[in-house]
């Protein structure tokens, strides 16, 4: 018989690695695909209409930045699946809404801004966009999941019998 000591322990799976790691892997991965589509766009708008190619490269790199996020960024350890590609999509349509907005605005408070000025609103809101995407990602969509039911042990209190103390005058006093 071979003794419980011994035993190598078990593991579930790879350790989703911490916020920041994963943070400045999601930099990394949705800037490297970020500039990889700018110039497939240009490319593309050769061929056809700006606002097509866009929307492709767009469709196109948001489904490769998901099956990114799944295995690298929040280490899944597998492929995104549809639900999470329909996720991450609506997060990516919210940044979209966001950035788009704040161009939006910019323009109509100053009607004529120049390149430096919408670069810097767009890049500024583009930056919040991310941030708060990210926390969604890593919340909700790429959080891990919690498998069957909690042991006891692990949720147990210390059942210590808890009496009523009196009070005393000085304490009520204080408005305790």
């Amino acid at each position: 018989m071979k003794s419980q000591l011994a035993a190598e322990p078990e593991t579930v799976g790879v350790a989703a690695p911490g916020a920041l790691v994963s943070f400045v892997r999601f930099v990394v991965c949705g800037g490297g695909v970020g500039v990889l589509s700018s110039g497939a766009v240009a490319l593309l708008a050769g061929a056809m209409p700006w606002v097509v190619a866009n929307a492709v490269i767009t469709v196109a790199s948001t489904a490769l930045c998901t099956e990114l996020h799944a295995l690298f960024t929040f280490g899944t350890g597998k492929r995104a699946g549809w639900r999470r590609h329909w996720q991450s999509a609506g997060s990516a349509t919210a940044a979209y809404a966001v950035t788009s907005l704040a161009v939006l605005v910019l323009h109509l408070v100053q009607p004529s801004p120049g390149v430096l000025t919408e670069q810097l609103v767009y890049l500024g809101a583009s930056g919040l966009a991310g941030v708060g995407r990210f926390v969604v990602l890593r919340v909700f969509v790429f959080a891990p999941k919690l498998r069957g039911p909690v042991p006891a042990a692990a949720v147990s209190v210390c059942s210590v019998p808890v009496s009523p103390v009196p009070l005393s005058p000085l304490v009520l006093a204080a408005g305790a």
